[in-house]
């Protein structure tokens, strides 16, 4: 028997419901190697292959001999392109010195909050929120203060809202537009009422804009562009989503230069630097106009219009049109369960994997989340099972629950 040891308490505050939000999808991949036949719309890994010059690129690099150290704050090269980038995008003026690039956005989250707050601080997040976001505040020992919003209301932020829950010991707000996992977003007008709030309360803005090349409603602004807000906001966006590099592990913050030496003495004690290779295959994904970026983005258009239609015809289901992102919400609150128990029966009785909004916090309980992960045939068939499990649901609730639609049978 192992030896009672004694852990940290980071341990636990790393720990908790986020972490467990995973087990219906590891669930699921140990059915699929049982032999069964399982649709994974759990995760939000693009099944897109990165872009060939991308790929290609990195090769070449290899092949070069760039597999030593590199810049801890990422190579120069990388840094001008991601602010040139972010500059054509938004109009924020920033140049390389603004820059630090992590492996990925979840490793920038986690260094931002390192660095911004304090042992008991406050942060403002909109829920529902992405799963990790409890973790990565718990590991600073901050604490996060939730803004809910209505499904309703399509999930949208609202600026009073956030005003309302502000104390004094609140340090920062975090806000993801397009959202994780309600695909909402923020328009320019919410934008500039909580940068007054920012500028009222002394507080900075951690802006995840992971998803923003994924936008398919509205124009995608970007706080950090709003006047004065640059010095106290910190961007943080990743190529894992727009150009399918998930595994590629490139993320980076855009923050002002104080803030930017600081992530660079963490990640020079934590992480040491990206791999040049892998640096230098991200500025062609950054640098060239890829036609393969674009598809994706109208196959994710198509996937989202798809699913929308398909269950919007489903009695019992009312799926959440989302303004971007790659998933789609879906209220499953008629058919008399909660949203888990629902992923649990669609799982183990139809071989659809997806997850729990209560996952994301309260503002999403009673509707599961579906990844845009799959090819449309696939997502059809996925629909057609969401379907038959909610009619075998409704078939259990008195009086007379309406019937499957035959277009999805």
């Amino acid at each position: 028997m192992e030896k009672a040891m004694r852990y940290s308490a980071l341990t636990q505050r790393i720990a908790g419901e986020g972490s467990a939000a995973w087990n219906i999808h590891y669930r699921a991949l140990a059915l699929r190697e049982q032999g069964r036949d399982v649709l994974l719309l759990t995760i939000g890994d693009p099944d897109f292959d990165t872009p060939r010059p991308v790929v290609q690129a990195a090769i070449d690099s290899l092949l070069a001999g760039d597999t030593h150290y590199s810049d801890v704050r990422g190579n120069l090269a990388l840094r001008s392109c991601i602010a040139r980038h972010h500059h054509q995008r938004s109009g924020q003026i920033v140049d390389a010195e603004h820059v630090v690039v992590l492996p990925g956005a979840q490793c920038a989250v986690f260094s931002v909050a390192q660095c911004l707050l304090n042992p008991g601080d406050e942060v403002l997040v909109a829920e529902p929120m992405y799963v990790t976001y409890q973790g990565v505040f718990g590991a600073c020992a901050a604490r996060i203060v939730p803004v809910p919003v209505r499904a309703e209301q399509g999930f949208r932020v609202d600026p009073r809202e956030v005003a309302a829950r502000i104390t004094p010991r609140t340090r920062a707000m975090l806000l993801n537009s397009p959202n994780n996992p309600s695909g909402a977003s923020l328009s320019l007008e919410d934008w500039q009422a909580l940068a007054r709030l920012c500028f009222a309360h002394d507080l900075w803005l951690i802006s995840d804009e992971v998803y923003c090349d994924l936008l398919y409603e509205g124009r995608h602004f970007s706080p950090g562009s709003l006047p004065r807000m640059g010095e106290r906001t910190a961007t943080i966006n990743s190529l894992s989503k727009s150009h399918a590099m998930s595994g590629w592990r490139v993320g980076w913050v855009i923050a002002p230069p104080t803030l930017a030496g600081h992530l660079s003495n963490l990640s020079l004690c934590m992480l040491y630097g990206l791999p040049d290779f892998v640096q230098n295959a991200a500025v062609v994904a950054l640098d060239r106009d890829l036609p393969e970026v674009a598809q994706m983005r109208e196959e994710y258009r198509r996937r989202r219009d798809l699913v929308c239609s398909l269950l919007s015809q489903c009695p019992g289901l009312t799926p959440i049109r989302p303004d971007g992102g790659m998933f789609v919400m879906v209220d499953v609150r008629s058919t008399g369960l909660d949203a888990q128990s629902f992923a649990d029966c669609l799982l183990e009785g139809h071989g659809v994997s997806v997850l729990a909004g209560e996952a994301f916090g309260p503002s999403a309980a009673g509707h599961i989340r579906i990844g845009l992960v799959l090819d449309c045939e696939r997502l059809t068939e996925a629909c057609r099972r969401i379907a038959l499990c909610t009619g075998e649901l409704l078939e259990r609730r008195p009086p007379n629950p309406p019937p499957v639609p035959r277009s999805l049978l």
